[in-house]
């Protein structure tokens, strides 16, 4: 299922919105972590998958609708010889993830919870990743504009990801949301 507002603008002026280091440390996702396998839904061009694949010594599984997208990573993560990264088109709103639960450190959801149904795309990563490990979100903001990002009707709020978390996934949420400058913002939901 191709997700509402969901159009990807050229890789160049993409990769140019977010600072992609900074958004991996602040999940913790530091240089030669131990972190273990890591899903990412909607790889979208790689622009996440392949500094992650550096820094940890798990496997990095990009999923992606687009096969495009797909075949950009894959070809990405070739180039910067990274073994650690399987990528596959896959619609994990329908068929899930083909991994097997609580197989994952993290999964990340990555300006993504603007889905029709955001709540079946954090339980699906809920159930991927193994009790301590987490679901990663980020999101554009709605409190100022953005140059990117989908009409602020379908755009999810810190407080409504935090309420669909506790309330229909028993992730535990953060104590506050981590501000992803410049038009991010960020959760690290646990799973206990």
């Amino acid at each position: 299922m191709i997700l509402r507002e969901s159009g990807m603008p050229a890789q160049a002026y993409w990769e140019t919105l977010l600072d992609v280091p900074f958004i991996l440390d602040a999940f913790g996702f530091i240089a030669d972590s131990a972190t273990g396998d890591i899903a990412e839904l909607g790889c979208g061009y790689g622009t996440f998958t392949i500094p992650l694949a550096a820094r940890i010594r798990g496997t990095v599984h990009a999923l992606d609708l687009d096969p495009a997208m797909v075949a950009t990573t894959t070809a990405r993560a070739s180039a910067a010889s990274l073994p650690n990264v399987r990528t596959s088109v896959r619609d994990v709103a329908t068929s899930g993830y083909d991994l097997p639960p609580a197989s994952c450190a993290a999964a990340l959801l990555f300006n993504i919870l603007h889905a029709e149904d955001p709540v079946a795309l954090l339980r699906a990563a809920r159930d991927l990743v193994r009790p301590g490990g987490f679901v990663a979100v980020i999101h554009w903001r709605s409190d100022l504009p953005t140059p990117r990002g989908q009409s602020l009707a379908i755009r999810p709020t810190p407080a409504q990801i935090l309420a669909w978390a506790h309330t229909a996934t028993g992730l535990t949420p953060p104590a506050s949301p981590l501000n992803l400058p410049p038009w991010h913002y960020g959760l690290a939901l646990r799973r206990i």
